[in-house]
């Protein structure tokens, strides 16, 4: 069955805990050097967690305007930073491609919830209800909705093709990613600009999370807490950032001469039908979306030689997912490395999909593994090749990027090395 068109990544754009740009990132990554540390946007002592990955020395005025600064929202403004920053990455010059075949596709889990605890606190603390009426930003709403990233990257860089934003929790930006390429594939757009954005560690969002009790407890070792498929992990370590990348129709990269860092292959998903929280912890979702972005990108299990796993460090979550990579890839699963960059990034929510593509990405351009940090208690209901502690050398021609969100959502990314 004809696929639809080739589909080629040529540029990469982050903004992470652990570095401002893709090649702070990926030395961060790959030396196992993590974001995590004592969260200091506000006192954590009140909430049962006290650490988190949070964005460091991020400076937006060399992508906005002193004005716009101030009238976007951190996870806007990350994403116009990131797109930009993939954007001169793939060498693409705006001025000679047809901006109607360009199109945007970035979204968040939870959008601007900075702009919505400001705009409340202001509300609340005027003593005259008139006056506080008065007082509410004209600027509150594209401030907080969550496809003004999206929205905003397109009238930054001029795209008039399509535009959307997913919002699946911390599937989000995997889905963005492979609506994107499915849009190429289908001749909606040449070029699609797409990831994910996130910027919800506030007291309200952080709360949130630890009163759902999913964020780790190792106030007394930070650096140690995201620990994926370790036995004595006890949640996941909320982060924030955005990552990007750019596609394009083969062809048209080929054409330009630019730069190919792989081929986007496959794109699969589906739906747990189980919790609003929890997986399924048969794990039948995941082996369905595996299954079927395997099957799009005509990849057999054993051609694949590295899996970036969702791995949020959560107890439910790793036993999960070992337990589905195996069902999907049978005896070869124990020769598969599997690694979780979370460990590094933390959990960047919406943005989280895109940032660990990326990591697929370069794993493919170096041919080297990420390690799984954090690795010290094996536990037996995780027992695969978690490629514990240290990068790994190794031939890397086909990866996969797993990302599964609350909801039940279910997303399997495929990229493999460029063949022309």
């Amino acid at each position: 069955m004809d696929k639809g068109r080739r589909v080629v990544l040529t540029g990469v754009g982050a903004v992470t805990p652990v570095g401002n740009n893709v090649k702070d990132f990926w030395k961060a990554v790959t030396s196992g050097e993590t974001g995590v540390g004592r969260l200091t946007a506000f006192d954590p002592t009140p909430f049962n967690s006290w650490v988190a990955a949070e964005i460091k020395n991020f400076d937006p005025l060399p992508y906005l305007s002193p004005k716009q600064e101030k009238r976007l929202d951190p996870f806007v403004k990350y994403a116009i930073a990131a797109a930009k920053m993939a954007i001169q990455d793939s060498g693409l010059d705006i001025e000679k491609i047809n901006l109607e075949k360009a199109g945007v596709y970035i979204g968040s889990g939870i959008g601007g919830l900075h702009t919505v605890e400001v705009e409340h606190e202001r509300y609340i603390k005027s003593l005259d209800e008139k006056k506080a009426a008065s007082r509410i930003s004209p600027f509150l709403i594209p401030m907080l909705i969550v496809n003004m990233a999206s929205g905003l990257v397109s009238v930054e860089l001029g795209f008039k093709g399509p535009n959307s934003a997913a919002v699946t929790a911390c599937a989000t930006a995997s889905h963005s990613i492979g609506d994107a390429f499915k849009i190429i594939q289908r001749e909606g757009a040449d070029i699609m600009v797409a990831g994910g954005s996130e910027a919800a560690i506030t007291k309200m969002g952080f709360g949130g999370f630890c009163a759902l009790k999913a964020l780790s407890k190792r106030n007394d070792d930070p650096k140690g807490a995201s620990r994926p498929f370790d036995r004595e992990r006890d949640g996941f370590v909320m982060g924030e950032g955005a990552a990007v990348i750019v596609m394009e129709e083969v062809e048209h990269a080929k054409k330009r001469g630019a730069h190919i860092y792989c081929e986007l292959a496959g794109y699969g998903m589906s739906g747990d039908a189980y919790h609003m929280t929890a997986p399924d912890p048969k794990g039948s979702g995941a082996v369905r979306c595996m299954q079927i972005a395997l099957e799009d990108a005509g990849v057999n299990p054993e051609d694949v030689n590295y899996i970036n796993a969702h791995g949020t460090s959560t107890p439910l979550n790793d036993k999960m997912e070992s337990g589905a990579i195996k069902t999907v890839f049978g005896e070869y699963a124990y020769k598969l490395p599997v690694s979780s960059t979370k460990g590094v990034t933390g959990h960047l929510l919406g943005a989280t999909g895109a940032a660990e593509l990326i990591a697929c990405v370069k794993a493919i351009e170096n041919n080297i593994i990420p390690p799984t940090i954090n690795y010290e208690y094996p536990d037996p209901d995780c027992d695969l090749d978690y490629v514990p502690n240290k990068a790994r050398v190794a031939n890397v021609n086909v990866a996969i990027s797993n990302s599964l969100g609350f909801g039940g959502h279910n997303v399997t990314l495929v990229v493999k090395e460029f063949e022309d």
